[in-house]
């Protein structure tokens, strides 16, 4: 069986997407999501907040960077990714973030009036996106890769139940 690494989360930005560019110029935004979770502890419901950092790579980064400000609701699918780097001193450090394939604004920003503003925008990026980065801060290998496979066509594979290798059995 295959191994699974997909990410499905919708929370807040904490800060405004920072839009930086690898050497060979591909563009990345990198921002961070909170997730509110309320958990009951005893008689009483606590709310519980997790922060993610979150980066978008190509052109969506780009289009949606002025859209991705502090406190912007979105939806995000992506795959977990961890860096491992050495510091200076030799002691190994990792960190585990998360990289969108397909990002949703939804609702609005919180403004100072208690209410929302905003739309919703959505950005798919239809191509796989994995990598193994080994250096903290470097998405030019990352980048490469999302740059082979978006040239790459999108195929989708469908089942004909008419089709004699599929099996007969399956109650749906």
């Amino acid at each position: 069986m295959a191994d699974v690494n997909v990410v499905v989360l919708i929370g807040r930005l904490t800060r405004d997407a920072e839009l930086k560019y690898t050497n060979g110029g591909f563009p990345v935004a990198n921002f961070a999501i909170a997730i509110n979770r309320r958990r009951k502890n005893g008689d009483q419901w606590v709310e519980e907040v997790n922060y993610f950092d979150v980066s978008l790579f190509g052109r969506s980064a780009e289009t949606l960077k002025q859209y991705l400000v502090k406190g912007k609701q979105v939806g995000i699918e992506g795959e977990l990714r961890q860096d491992r780097w050495e510091q200076p001193d030799g002691q190994m450090r990792n960190k585990v973030f998360i990289v969108a394939n397909s990002l949703q604004l939804l609702g609005g920003t919180q403004n100072g009036n208690g209410g929302m503003s905003g739309g919703g925008y959505s950005a798919n990026q239809n191509f796989r996106s994995g990598y193994h980065n080994q250096n903290r801060g470097s998405y030019e290998n990352a980048a490469q890769q999302h740059t082979d496979y978006a040239q790459e066509p999108y195929v989708q594979n469908e089942y004909d139940a008419s089709d004699p290798g599929f099996p007969s059995d399956i109650p749906f």
